[in-house]
């Protein structure tokens, strides 16, 4: 079981004056990782403790920290 998560946010707040560009690398970082198949994750459900965070959007935290080349987690986390 995984905590649900949405890319799509509709609701406040959203910082307005953050706005990506459509070419921005992170839309294609969302579109390859989207693309894995669901199968992929099945190895990570756990049905006991906390509920995790998906593997999906762990993937799109990492792969789009490293094509800004930051590979520590501190500073990940502080992007």
């Amino acid at each position: 079981m995984f905590k649900h998560y949405t890319m799509n946010q509709v609701i406040l707040p959203i910082d307005l004056a953050v706005k990506l560009p459509r070419n921005d690398i992170a839309f294609s970082v969302n579109e390859v990782v989207e693309s894995i198949p669901g199968e992929a994750f099945e190895a990570f459900v756990r049905q006991t403790g906390c509920p995790a965070y998906h593997p999906r959007m762990m993937m799109k935290i990492i792969l789009c920290s490293y094509t800004q080349s930051v590979f520590s987690g501190r500073k990940i986390e502080g992007l």
